[in-house]
């Protein structure tokens, strides 16, 4: 399918004439306001500090740490331009793995004993960047994201899968070529592994984090366990159950880390797996007349939403004292079209089905209703990057009609990482520099390739690795005109 560029829409009527065709509702302000009065410029104060803007940057892997769980120059540099951007809320940096079997790919950094001290340096690089450039750091709020990658972790080889799952899934076990004997993860084992995350817990409080996110989305374990209704024991069947790992995280991370924050990223929605049909473009897999109880977030159909879940979710949260949640939706594994909107797909992807318009409004437009459920909450949007030109003004009426606390910036990061400076004080936007959704920060790493903007980060753009990932890229378009 053939979609508008975002581009192309050059005026303000023009932006929402199109969102009008395509039926999404998604509000845009006339006019980007800068200076202290601006709605994006507000502070927001958070157990005694003051946050002096509402972006955030969330967490991102890059598949370029050491093969040990190391952080090197790459994510040193990553960092570095996190502090760069101006943004006071750092979600998380990096999705780190609590252990070595837990990571999505060889090059995922790992907390323990022996990393940490690397991780502290590159938390103190991106308080360093930060403070040069805009005279303090105080008010920053750094998190790091805690993660088991479950059924989708390869810690040891790109093309192995070496998976910890909770139950046995019609899609993706097939998807995964998983035998039907795979072993589920054991009572004992995820005990064991909550002891690993609280012990990570504690070294991200000893380094100097303000709050750990316990990830729980984007199909990962945690994730998972928000869907495991056909599991028998303490984690699946009910609400309570699927929820017993969030609980127990949380009781030992405050037993043992006292003081360290806790925030949560939930996928607050998600769909029935996606796969590539006869023309490319992603189409659902069937499952029948029955109702479809694996995806958190959905009405059973398979692609629909029911917030009841998440709204318990929430309130789970709110009665744990839990008041950081950043909201994103689906999976880049199965549903990358409602993860991450994107005009071009990633090499192992589908065309979308949709314009990505819509799928930014929805997860702008679940955010809301999640805000609005629970308002004590911080709130943090995601989704933002697709919307390249527009993001500011969207970003502007989300805050300033109170749909969401902050706006999370993810891949326009990898591209752009002074957008957020840029906005606050009103210089006009470097349109060359905005991501547009090519997808080479997902399709190199895929490859065993490092992850970054090569088609707009000077950086990457000359590395090596883009002769690599220009050859691999040919090869497939040659493969696919020849079919």
């Amino acid at each position: 399918m053939q979609y508008r560029r975002i581009a192309q829409l050059r005026t303000t009527d023009d932006f929402r004439s199109h969102l009008l065709q395509l039926g999404a509702k998604l509000d845009v302000d006339d006019e980007l306001q800068t200076g202290t009065s601006a709605p994006l410029s507000q502070p927001i104060t958070y157990k005694g500090k003051t946050l002096s803007n509402r972006f955030a940057v969330l967490p991102m892997e890059g598949w370029d740490g050491s093969s040990d769980g190391y952080p090197t120059d790459l994510v040193r540099r990553r960092w570095q331009n996190f502090g760069r951007s101006g943004a006071k809320l750092i979600w998380g940096g990096e999705a780190v793995a609590v252990r070595m079997d837990g990571r999505a790919n060889p090059r995922q950094l790992v907390i323990n004993e022996q990393t940490c001290g690397e991780i502290a340096s590159v938390r103190e690089a991106l308080v360093s960047t930060h403070r040069e450039r805009f005279e303090s750091a105080d008010d920053l709020l750094i998190g790091l994201q805690l993660t088991h990658s479950g059924r989708f972790a390869r810690p040891y080889d790109n093309g192995k899968l070496e998976p910890s799952i909770l139950y046995n899934h019609p899609f993706l076990d097939r998807k995964y070529n998983l035998p039907p004997n795979q072993p589920l993860m054991t009572d004992d084992e995820i005990a064991r592994l909550i002891d690993d995350f609280i012990k990570a817990a504690v070294i991200a409080k000893k380094i100097g984090f303000d709050f750990v996110d316990l990830k729980h989305c984007h199909g990962y374990l945690g994730h998972e366990f928000l869907t495991a209704v056909d599991r028998d024991g303490r984690y699946g069947g009910s609400f309570e159950n699927r929820t017993r790992f969030l609980r127990e995280l949380v009781d030992g991370v405050r037993s043992k880390a006292p003081g360290l924050d806790i925030g949560v990223r939930l996928s607050a929605f998600d769909w029935i797996p996606f796969h590539p049909g006869k023309d490319g473009t992603g189409e659902p897999e069937s499952f029948g007349e029955r109702p479809y109880p694996y995806a958190f977030g959905s009405d059973g159909s398979g692609t629909g939403i029911d917030l009841t879940e998440p709204k318990a979710f929430l309130d789970l949260l709110h009665s744990l004292d839990i008041q950081l949640v950043c909201i994103t939706g689906g999976s880049p594994y199965y549903t990358p079209h409602l993860q991450r909107p994107a005009l071009f797909p990633p090499s192992d992807g589908y065309q979308p089905p949709e314009d990505p318009l819509v799928g930014v409004a929805r997860q702008i437009n679940v955010t809301a209703e999640l805000k609005k459920h629970r308002p004590e909450l911080i709130i943090i949007g995601s989704g933002y990057s697709y919307l390249q030109e527009w993001l500011p003004r969207v970003a502007q009426n989300v805050v300033r009609t109170g749909n969401a606390d902050f706006v999370g910036i993810g891949r326009m990061m990898l591209s752009y990482p002074e957008l957020v400076a840029d906005v606050l004080s009103g210089k006009p936007l470097e349109r060359k520099r905005l991501c547009r959704t090519f997808s080479d920060c997902t399709t190199a790493p895929r490859k065993g390739l490092v992850s970054g903007c090569y088609p707009l980060d000077d950086f990457y753009k000359e590395s090596p690795e883009a002769e690599v990932l220009a050859a691999i890229k040919k090869q497939q378009e040659t493969a696919q005109t020849t079919k």
